[in-house]
């Protein structure tokens, strides 16, 4: 077993919703600890480097217009512009954490979802964007969830310190990212 963490976020359309406490009541089946959480509204820089692998990924598959177009309507909905402007991110820690959250959390396509999972029972695809509109994301790899973990928590927002971490000296000290 081999401990890890893994990055949640309870989308805008999950909040909407009231879906926040069934979701973690859920996520708590897997036994892993919460070390970070945070309620917030997500800013386009943050959206865009968060999506910054879907947007390759997309014009790769679908050409530079549909691709950018999927990539615009998926920074939008993060950033709540057809929900509510918040979403409530997490970081869990403990032996396997991706792969037992991405088991409750199923696939990112809520219509191939198992019924029984969290997008499975509360996703949607929305049928003018084209965007899987899935209430929760959870990172999909060790590499993944320490960038995610890094672009959405300050090493002070978690309850341990899971990754490297150096003192900046400025007119006031904090600690960042290594």
């Amino acid at each position: 077993m081999a401990v890890q963490q893994c990055l949640v976020i309870i989308k805008p359309d999950g909040l909407i919703k009231s879906l926040t406490g069934n979701i973690i009541s859920v996520l708590s089946e897997t036994k892993l600890k919460i070390i970070g959480a945070r309620v917030l509204k997500v800013p386009r820089h943050l959206a865009e480097k968060h999506y910054s692998k879907l947007k390759e990924e997309q014009i790769q598959k679908k050409g530079v217009e549909k691709g950018t177009a999927v990539y615009e309507n998926t920074v939008n909905y993060i950033m709540g512009k057809w929900h509510t402007d918040r979403v409530m991110a997490l970081v869990y820690h403990g032996d396997n954490a991706i792969s037992k959250i991405r088991e409750i959390v199923g696939k990112t396509n809520p219509e191939e979802a198992d019924p029984i999972s969290i997008r499975g029972k509360y996703g949607r695809i929305n049928s003018k964007t084209g965007v899987f509109e899935n209430v929760i994301h959870a990172s999909e790899s060790t590499s993944d969830a320490e960038k995610e973990i890094k672009l959405w928590f300050t090493p002070d927002e978690l309850s341990d310190l899971i990754y490297p971490v150096t003192t900046e000296k400025s007119e006031t000290e904090r600690t960042v990212w290594k």
